[in-house]
């Protein structure tokens, strides 16, 4: 797929070619897709990049449009806060949703009893997700969620709610995160999750998510699609 310097001329080339001012609605998806002879997974691929840029938004039911010249950009960055995949794809403007691949309760491994500090074979609660942004496939979601800590959460649909807000309805609120990051290639398994080929590039970010009194409360690895997810972040020295 094209990187987002051709994406951003492209298409403040059209948008000045066809006259759209600010506010104007775009074609329907199925015109675009005709246009431009692409999926609608490829466009609406295209799209998301361009609403990073700044260049385009999004109506959910409405369509798309032509951004504001005033309106800044969606921030990029790397979020200093602990925050939720939901409410990250809310601060870029962006529409979540999951695929909920498995949600059920399982005996916690002896790994994982020892990184969430439980006896071996204590009930978690698992909760496996395709995530997506703006019906594209972004990331692969694994949660182990220490039962005990948290509410009775089998009833939820998961397929729009967020756990880090439901957690937080139900008064549990997950404070601070111990993260690792690394790159890796897609197994056979995730290449089909993320409709990507086997092979391409993964970033993986890993964590334990504790609570404010300082209990480990769940385990979360997510998998991103190397071309639909960008790190960004600042360093410098003291």
């Amino acid at each position: 797929m094209p990187g987002a310097a051709h994406w951003k001329a492209a298409s403040v080339s059209e948008i000045a070619r066809r006259g759209l001012t600010e506010g104007s609605k775009l074609p329907p998806e199925r015109e675009l897709c005709t246009r431009l002879d692409v999926s609608r997974v490829t466009l609406r691929r295209a799209l998301a990049h361009l609403v990073e840029l700044g260049l385009v938004t999004s109506s959910h039911g409405r369509g798309w449009f032509v951004a504001a010249r005033s309106a800044p950009a969606p921030a990029r960055d790397w979020p200093k806060d602990l925050e939720s995949f939901t409410a990250t794809a809310h601060r870029k403007h962006m529409r979540p949703g999951s695929i909920v691949l498995r949600h059920d309760t399982v005996a916690a491994s002896l790994d994982d009893a020892d990184r969430l500090g439980v006896p071996a074979g204590t009930p978690l609660m698992r909760l496996e997700r395709v995530r997506l942004l703006n019906d594209v496939r972004i990331a692969f979601d694994r949660t182990l969620l220490v039962a005990d800590l948290a509410p009775d959460l089998t009833g939820t649909d998961f397929t729009t709610a967020s756990l880090f807000e439901e957690l937080r309805r139900w008064g549990v609120q997950p404070a601070r995160a111990e993260a690792t990051i690394e790159a890796r290639t897609a197994d056979e398994p995730l290449s089909g999750h993320l409709a990507i080929p086997r092979g391409a590039p993964v970033l993986v970010l890993d964590q334990t998510v504790y609570t404010r009194d300082q209990r480990p409360l769940l385990l979360s690895t997510v998998e991103y699609s190397g071309d639909r997810y960008r790190l960004r972040t600042t360093l410098q020295t003291d």
